[in-house]
């Protein structure tokens, strides 16, 4: 198939019915996908986790040197808009695998995307609404709880789940940040491969990204639950978990992205 010929399908499929009729169970291959690229020279995809474990262990150590404790779980809830932006190089090596092509740590780093800096407009874009979310939660807490100084991450606990005042903050900050997380994950679930593997606009990646997760929204809300759940239980085990969970997340969100983003009729025409 021409590059024009595969232009046109894929103008076509892209304007056409954006729901791949994906089951659910869709998940499992990809999470077996990114598991097979992790293990693959898994040197680079241990490295890359690593450096992302270094990098969290300090800035939840700056929070609490800097008295910034209060701001912790809003900074974890932050650290999951921005994920996807992070995992750009474990995106890299999951393409590279794919197209038989050398991997090295230094071509994770160092990314040279399709759409070049229009991934960095994106990333302004996540970085933005992160900080936002972390002000929206510093407000709820001030709206409950006054000017009340922060407990402290011992008393958090009796202070949320003994007191009405708790639960009620409890309810409204997840339904707030429950709308927060949704359109985070919207715009960045495919927009960042996107770019990576295109040339293309980050405001078209975005949108097309929005279009492919509400129209497969099974799917989507089950991936979305095991990121959630997997990114959840590397925290818990004091982020050393994330050594292996970030790198696996991220390979199998390529794949998630070419199941979804990259019809099955473009990829066979693209190997033709």
């Amino acid at each position: 198939m021409s590059d024009l010929d595969l232009a046109s399908v894929d103008g076509f499929i892209r304007v056409g019915s954006r729901n791949r009729r994906l089951p659910v169970g869709a998940v499992v291959g990809w999470l077996k996908a990114g598991w097979h690229d992790l293990t693959t020279d898994p040197v680079s995809s241990i490295a890359y986790g690593l450096a992302i474990f270094a990098v969290s262990f300090a800035i939840v150590a700056g929070l609490f040197f800097l008295g910034l404790d209060y701001i912790l779980f809003p900074a974890i809830a932050a650290f999951m808009v921005v994920g996807p932006l992070v995992a750009v190089g474990l995106y890299a090596k999951s393409r590279a695998l794919e197209r038989g092509k050398p991997v090295t740590l230094a071509r994770m780093i160092f990314v040279r995307p399709a759409s070049g800096a229009q991934v960095l407009f994106i990333g302004v874009i996540l970085l933005g609404l992160a900080l936002l979310w972390m002000r929206a939660a510093v407000i709820i807490y001030a709206l409950f709880f006054g000017l009340r100084p922060f407990p402290g991450i011992d008393n958090l606990v009796p202070m949320l789940f003994t007191t009405d005042v708790g639960w009620a903050m409890l309810v409204a900050g997840t339904v707030v940040g429950g709308l927060f997380a949704a359109f985070s994950f919207a715009i960045s679930a495919f927009s960042i491969p996107m770019l990576l593997d295109e040339r293309t606009d980050a405001f078209t990646a975005m949108g097309t990204s929005i279009s492919l997760v509400w129209n497969n929204r099974p799917v989507m809300i089950a991936w979305g639950a095991i990121v959630l759940l997997l990114t959840a239980l590397g925290l818990a085990t004091g982020m050393i978990g994330l050594i292996v969970v970030f790198p696996l997340l991220g390979h199998a969100t390529w794949h998630a992205y070419k199941a979804i983003a990259v019809p099955q009729e473009i990829q066979r025409g693209a190997r033709r």
